[in-house]
C-alpha cells in the first residue's frame, strides 16, 4: 500500500479514541480495515479477540453499516479475521504475509506500510468502493451454468427484440457508412431529440439540450454522485432501495438515510422532519415499479412528494427505469412530468425494456446541470457509444420501442401471474406478497427471519440464485427480490418448488 494516505492512530484523535478521517483521500471502509489490521499486526488484538458487533462498531466510528461490512470483507479477504457460527466474528492466528507493522515513511506524517511490490497490496485502496461480497458472488454467479436465477433483474433473451434490433441494424447498413468518431458532449443529437419525444409521451417536456446521453442509467447515478454532492452530506432514499446494493454514492463520499415505505410508497410524514434533521441534499425515489419491492406511488402522494420537497427546497433524483414497463394500466405522470421549478433530475433507460447490451441511458435535467455532468462524462469515457446511439435513434424514431412495449407487456403480465400462482401453491403459510401492477419484481415477505447468508448458501447449493432483502437494507432478515423477468416458466416452477422447501428446512 506504498503511497496511500493512512490514519492517524494517536491518542489525541477523539480524546484517545480513534475515528476514521472523512477528509483524508482514503475512503472510510478502508480507513478502518488499516486500523484493524495494524492493531493485529502489532498484537494489539491477538488471535482468538472477538470484534464488537456491527452495530457497535458503526457507532464506534461514526459511519453507517455499509461501510463497517465492507471493511469487514477487507479484513476476511485478507484472512486476518473470520466469522464463527454463534461466536460472532475473531481475529485468526494467520498473519498477513508481506506487510510490516512497523511505519514507513508518510505524506503529511500519516504513517504508511512498507512496500512490498506487489499489486496486490493496492487491491480494493482505490477510492471507489468495492461491491458488497453478496452482490460480487451474485455477479459471478450468474454466468455459471445449470443455476436458476430467480433474482436476476433482467429481461430473459426470450424477452428481447432479436428480430427487430436486426431490422434496425439492416436499416442503418443500408444508409452506408456508421459513424466511427466521438458524438458530441451531452451525446448524439439524433438521440436526444428521439428521447425528448418519447418522454413528451409520459408528460415529461425536455428540450434535447436538457438532456445528456449515459452509458445505462448506473453511470448517471455515478455522475451524479461525483459531479453535483459533496463528501459527507446526505440523501435521503426509501428503505429498502436498489441504491443500497451498489456504491457509486458511498465511494463518493456520500451517506444515505432511509425513510419507510408503506403500500402506497414512500411515507411523507417522515419525509420534512429527516430531512432537516440530516440537512439532506438530495432525493433519490423509484415512484413507478420501485426496486426491489414492486411499489407504484399514487398520483396523490407524488403531488405531495413534489409540494414537500419544494417547500424543503430539497433537489429530486427520480430513478424511472421500471415507468414504461406497467402491466395493469399506465402509472401517474413521473414527478419530473409536475415538476415546474427545475428541481428534479430524470434518470432513464433501455435497459430495462429493449437491450442491456446497448448500455443506453439518459439523465433530463436542467441545462447547466447536464452540461456539469456531460463535462464529467467525457473526463470518464469521452462518451457513450456513437454505434449504439444510432441504433437507438433508429430504435425509437422507427417506432420500434412502442411496439416492442405492446409484445413485453404481454409477455411479462403471464409472466407475473404464473409467478403468483407458484407463490399460492408453494409459499401460503409461509410467507406474505403484493401484486406488482409493472416492472420486474415481487418483494417476498417471509413469516420469520431467516440469515440471510445461510438462506443464500442453502439455495446456491439446491442450485438457486437469490436476491436476498438485506442487499437493499443491511438490517433485512425476512424477505427476498423475486423476478419474473428471468427464469423461464420451467424453472420458475421447478425453483420456487425448491426454495419452498429450503425455507421449511430453515424453521425446522
Amino acid at each position: 500500500m506504498s503511497n496511500q494516505y493512512r490514519p492517524d492512530y494517536s491518542p489525541a484523535n477523539l480524546n484517545g479514541l480513534w475515528r476514521p478521517d472523512p477528509a483524508l483521500p482514503l475512503p472510510l471502509h478502508s480507513q478502518i480495515t488499516a486500523y484493524f489490521r495494524d492493531q493485529i499486526m502489532s498484537g494489539a488484538l491477538p488471535a482468538g479477540t472477538r470484534l464488537e458487533p456491527q452495530r457497535e462498531l458503526c457507532r464506534r466510528f461514526g459511519v453507517n453499516r455499509s461501510t463497517v461490512v465492507t471493511a469487514l470483507g477487507q479484513l476476511a479477504a485478507l484472512g486476518l479475521i473470520e466469522g464463527r457460527r454463534g461466536g460472532g466474528t475473531r481475529v485468526t492466528a494467520q498473519s498477513a504475509a508481506g506487510t510490516s507493522a512497523d511505519p514507513g515513511p508518510g505524506v503529511s506524517g500519516i504513517p504508511v506500510l512498507q512496500q512490498s511490490g506487489s499489486w496486490n497490496d493496492y487491491v480494493e485502496e482505490g477510492s471507489h468502493y468495492p461491491n458488497l461480497p453478496a452482490v460480487q458472488a451474485i455477479n459471478r454467479l450468474e454466468y455459471e451454468p445449470g443455476l436458476i436465477r430467480l433474482g436476476t433483474g433482467e429481461p430473459a433473451p426470450e424477452l428481447l427484440p432479436v428480430e427487430a434490433m436486426g431490422r434496425v441494424l439492416a436499416e442503418l447498413s443500408q444508409k452506408g457508412m456508421p459513424p466511427l468518431s466521438y458524438e458530441e458532449p451531452l451525446g448524439s443529437s439524433g438521440l436526444r431529440s428521439a428521447i425528448s419525444r418519447e418522454l413528451e409521451k409520459s408528460g415529461i417536456e425536455a428540450d434535447p439540450a436538457s438532456i445528456l446521453i449515459t452509458s445505462g442509467a448506473l453511470q448517471g447515478l455515478q455522475l451524479i454522485a461525483l459531479g453535483l454532492l459533496p463528501r459527507g452530506s446526505t440523501v435521503l432514499l426509501e428503505k429498502p432501495s436498489y441504491l443500497y446494493s451498489i456504491h457509486a454514492f458511498q465511494s463518493a463520499g456520500v451517506k444515505f438515510s432511509g425513510l419507510p415505505v408503506d403500500d402506497g410508497g414512500l411515507v411523507l410524514k417522515r419525509l420534512a422532519p429527516e430531512a432537516r434533521r440530516t440537512r439532506a441534499a438530495m432525493l433519490y425515489t423509484i415512484p413507478s415499479f420501485h426496486n426491489p419491492t414492486g411499489l407504484l406511488m399514487d398520483a396523490g402522494r407524488r403531488e405531495m412528494l413534489m409540494d414537500t420537497a419544494e417547500a424543503l427546497r430539497l433537489p429530486v433524483l427520480e430513478d424511472g427505469a421500471y415507468q414504461e414497463l406497467w402491466l395493469d394500466a399506465p402509472p401517474p405522470p413521473p414527478l419530473k412530468a409536475m415538476d415546474s421549478k427545475g428541481s428534479v433530475l430524470h434518470l432513464g433507460t433501455l435497459s430495462k425494456a429493449a437491450s442491456p447490451g446497448l448500455r443506453i441511458g439518459w439523465i433530463v435535467g436542467p441545462e447547466p446541470v447536464v452540461r456539469r455532468l456531460a463535462d464529467i462524462k467525457m473526463q470518464t469515457d469521452y462518451g457513450a457509444s456513437s454505434l449504439s446511439q444510432l441504433a437507438a435513434a433508429r430504435w425509437l424514431d422507427g417506432g420500434y420501442h412502442e411496439e416492442h412495449l405492446l409484445l413485453l407487456r404481454r409477455k411479462l403480465r403471464r409472466r407475473r401471474d404464473f409467478m403468483l400462482q407458484l407463490l399460492q401453491a408453494h409459499f401460503t403459510g409461509l410467507a406474505s406478497w403484493s401484486i406488482p401492477a409493472g416492472g420486474f419484481y415481487i418483494w417476498l415477505s417471509l413469516n420469520w427471519p431467516i440469515p440471510q447468508r445461510r438462506l443464500f448458501a442453502a439455495a446456491l447449493r439446491a442450485g438457486l440464485l437469490l436476491n436476498s432483502g438485506d442487499l437493499y437494507d443491511r438490517s433485512d432478515s425476512s424477505h427476498l427480490r423475486l423476478s419474473y423477468a428471468f427464469a423461464s416458466f420451467e424453472e420458475m416452477e421447478s425453483g420456487m418448488k425448491r426454495l419452498a422447501g429450503i425455507v421449511k428446512g430453515a424453521l425446522n
